[in-house]
C-alpha cells in the first residue's frame, strides 16, 4: 500500500467519528490509534519470544527489562501482554479493559506516550459512544508491518496526518507545527558548511530542538542527512511543554525506529531536560512574543547565581517575550569550539533585533553575541509564513566554529521577496519557500558575498562593530535668573557647572567613530555649553535589518503629480456638469 492510499485509509476512520467527535479532535483518536497498530506490528515477529523471556526473567526474580529489550530488537520497545490488536478482537464484550490492560503492558517510555496523548480517556469517550471496538477494528485491519511500510514510509505517513490534523486546528497549528519548507531552509543553512564533514562514512553527530512541538526540525534534519549520506547517524534530542505535542514527537521516533528517551518533557527555560549536554547541532522555533512571568523566579535565580557558568549570564530580556532566552540556552548548549563546536538555527520575530536601548538585556545579550563572534547570519523570511501570525521573521545562524572567511562579520539576507503564493491559506499562512527559492538563500548563505537581485540589495555583509554604538549623555548647564551658569559647591561638583535635567540628552555614536570627534562635529555647533558626562556612557548594539536593504525611490517630478491630480479633477467637473444636465 503506497503512502497516500494508507493515510487516507487510516483518515477514513474520520467517517466514523464524524457527529460523536468534532473534525478538530479526530486526531485525538487517530493518532494514538495509529502508534499503537505500527508498535503492535513491529513487535509481532518477536512476540513469542519476549512472552517466553518475561516469563522466565520474572520467575528468576530478575529485572526483565534490558533482557526484553535484546529479544524485542527495538531500544525502549517491548509488550508483556499476551494481547495484541487481533487478539482484541475475538472479545467484543470486554474491547475497554482488554485495551488497557494491553497498553499497560507496553515498555515505560512507550505508556508515557499514551499517557500524554490521555489515550485512556479517548477509549472511554469511544465506549461510551460505542465505537471503541469498530475504531479498534478498523486500525487491527491495516497492515503496518515494517516490511510492508519502512520507517521512512511511516515516518511519512504520520507526518502527513499530523499536518493534516494541525491544518484542521488552526488555533494551534503554529504553535507548535513550523511549515515543513521553513525548516527544510533552516537544515540547509546549519549543514551546508560541513557536508565535507558530514559525507565521511560512519559518521556521527547530535541535533537537538528545545522546543521540539511535534518533531518536524528533527524529523527533517535526520532525512537531509539520510539522503546527502545514508551511513552518517544523527542522534536526535529534544524537550516539549505541551503534553500532546510531546506525545506526538515520541510517537513519531517510536514509528522510525529511534531511541525516545532523548525527548524530554517539560519547561525548558526553567527546568532543562538535557543538563550538562552539548550539540553538535541546533534548531528551534520558540514561541513569539510569549512572556516567561510563570518562570521568571527560577530564571532570575539563575541568573544571579550562576552568571555566566548558567545559561543566562549576558542579561535577561523584558518580562513580555522570552524568545531571547531560548537564543541564550541554545548557545550554552553549543558543543565547545575545542571540541568541533556546535552551530544552530532560531526563528525569531523582529524584536530581538533592535528592542531595548544601550543596557538593556536584550542589548546586552545581542551584545554578548557579537562580541564573542557568534552570529554567522541573519536571513529575514516573507511576512504570511506562519499559521499563527503573519508578522516578519528571521532565522538567525549562531555558531561558535566560523569559517575563516566569517570570523568578525555578519551575514544579512533579505529574503522576504522569495516567495509564492499557496493555493489555500492554512490560518495565517499565505506564503511559501519554493524549492527554488531554498536553494538560492542556501547559496547567497554559503557562496559569502554582497550581491543584488534586480538592483536592489538581497546579501550584505557587516562587521560586528558595525552594529555597536556608545550611548552619550549630552549635559548643559543650569542657569539662575541672570542666565548664568550655576556652579557647584560640594563633593565631585565644587566648582564645575551643575547640569540641567531638562536640557539633558543622549546622542548614540557608532563604535567605529571617535566620541569626541563625533561630539565637537554634531553637539558643539549647536551648544557650545554643552559637555558628555562620562560616567553615564554605555555601550549597546542593535541590528536594523531592514534599514540596511532600504533603497530610496526618488518622488515623481511635480509636473507628472500635477499632471494627474488635473486629469482628476477635470474628470470629477465632466461628472458632476454630467450630473446637472
Amino acid at each position: 500500500m503506497n503512502q497516500q492510499a494508507l493515510s487516507a485509509f487510516i483518515w477514513s476512520v474520520a467517517d466514523l467519528l464524524r457527529g460523536d467527535y468534532k473534525q478538530s479532535e479526530y486526531g485525538k483518536v487517530i493518532l494514538p490509534f495509529t502508534v499503537l497498530r505500527r508498535l503492535d506490528c513491529v513487535l509481532e515477529p518477536t512476540k513469542a519470544a519476549v512472552l517466553a523471556e518475561f516469563e522466565a526473567k520474572t520467575q528468576s526474580g530478575l529485572n526483565a527489562e534490558p533482557f526484553l529489550e535484546r529479544k524485542s530488537g527495538q531500544r525502549g520497545l517491548y509488550n508483556t501482554s499476551p494481547l495484541d490488536m487481533k487478539k482484541l478482537m475475538g472479545d467484543q464484550d470486554h474491547i475497554r479493559e482488554n485495551l488497557f490492560s494491553y497498553i499497560q503492558a507496553f515498555a515505560p517510555g512507550v505508556r508515557d506516550v499514551f499517557e500524554r496523548f490521555e489515550f485512556h480517556a479517548q477509549v472511554e469517550r469511544l465506549a461510551k459512544a460505542g465505537l471503541l471496538y469498530q475504531v479498534t477494528e478498523k486500525f487491527a485491519g491495516i497492515d503496518l508491518h515494517p516490511e510492508v511500510v519502512d520507517n521512512h514510509q511511516m515516518g511519512l505517513v504520520f507526518e502527513e496526518l499530523i499536518r493534516k490534523f494541525a491544518e484542521i486546528s488552526n488555533e494551534t497549528a503554529g504553535e507548535h507545527f513550523t511549515p515543513r519548507e521553513v525548516i527544510r531552509l533552516m537544515v540547509n543553512l546549519i549543514f551546508v558548511e560541513d557536508d565535507d564533514v558530514l559525507s565521511k562514512p560512519n559518521v556521527v553527530r547530535t541535533i537537538y530542538d528545545p522546543t521540539a512541538g511535534t518533531g518536524g526540525m528533527l524529523s527533517i534534519a535526520g532525512e537531509y542527512l539520510a539522503e546527502h549520506n545514508p551511513q552518517a547517524r544523527l542522534t536526535v534530542f529534544g524537550q516539549e511543554l505541551n503534553p500532546e505535542s510531546y506525545a506526538i514527537c515520541k510517537a513519531d521516533m517510536l514509528i522510525k525506529g529511534q531511541d525516545v528517551s532523548s525527548i524530554a518533557f517539560g519547561n525548558t527555560l526553567s527546568d532543562d531536560g538535557h543538563p550538562g549536554k552539548q550539540f553538535d547541532y541546533m534548531l528551534s522555533n520558540p514561541p513569539f512574543g510569549v512572556e516567561w512571568k510563570k518562570v521568571e523566579k527560577e530564571i532570575r535565580r539563575e541568573h544571579a547565581q550562576e552568571g555566566y557558568n548558567g545559561r543566562f549570564g549576558p542579561g535577561l530580556p523584558r518580562v513580555s517575550d522570552g524568545s531571547m532566552l531560548f537564543l541564550l540556552h541554545l548557545i550554552s548548549k553549543m558543543r565547545p569550539a575545542k571540541e568541533g563546536g556546535g552551530r544552530f538555527g532560531i526563528v525569531l520575530n523582529g524584536s530581538p533585533l533592535f528592542t531595548g536601548g544601550a543596557g538593556s538585556g536584550e542589548s546586552e545579550i545581542r551584545r554578548y553575541v557579537l562580541e564573542n563572534d557568534l552570529l554567522e547570519a541573519i536571513i529575514g523570511l516573507p511576512t504570511d509564513m506562519f499559521y499563527n501570525t503573519g508578522i516578519a521573521t528571521y532565522v538567525w545562524i549562531v555558531s561558535n566554529r566560523k569559517p575563516a572567511a566569517r570570523k568578525g562579520k555578519v551575514q544579512l539576507i533579505d529574503a522576504s521577496g522569495y516567495w509564492q503564493k499557496m493555493r489555500k491559506s492554512l490560518g495565517s499562512k499565505r506564503k511559501e519557500l519554493s524549492d527554488a527559492h531554498i536553494e538560492r538563500i542556501t547559496r547567497l548563505f554559503g557562496e559569502f558575498v554582497e550581491a543584488k537581485d534586480d538592483g536592489k540589495p538581497i546579501s550584505r555583509i557587516f562587521r560586528n562593530e558595525d552594529f555597536g554604538y556608545r550611548t552619550i549623555t549630552v549635559e548643559r548647564p543650569l542657569k539662575d535668573e541672570h542666565g548664568k551658569s550655576v556652579i557647584g559647591t560640594k563633593g565631585k561638583q565644587k566648582g564645575k557647572p551643575q547640569p540641567d535635567s531638562n536640557l539633558r540628552d543622549t546622542e548614540n555614536v557608532p563604535l567605529s567613530e571617535d566620541v569626541e570627534t563625533y561630539f565637537k562635529r554634531e553637539v558643539l555647533p549647536h551648544a557650545p555649553d554643552a559637555w558628555i558626562d562620562p560616567d553615564k556612557t554605555k555601550v549597546g548594539y542593535e541590528i536594523p535589518f531592514n534599514r540596511h536593504f532600504y533603497v530610496f525611490k526618488p518622488p515623481r517630478p511635480l509636473a507628472e503629480i500635477d499632471a494627474e491630480l488635473k486629469a482628476c479633477t477635470d474628470r470629477i467637473k465632466q461628472m458632476i456638469e454630467g450630473l446637472s444636465t
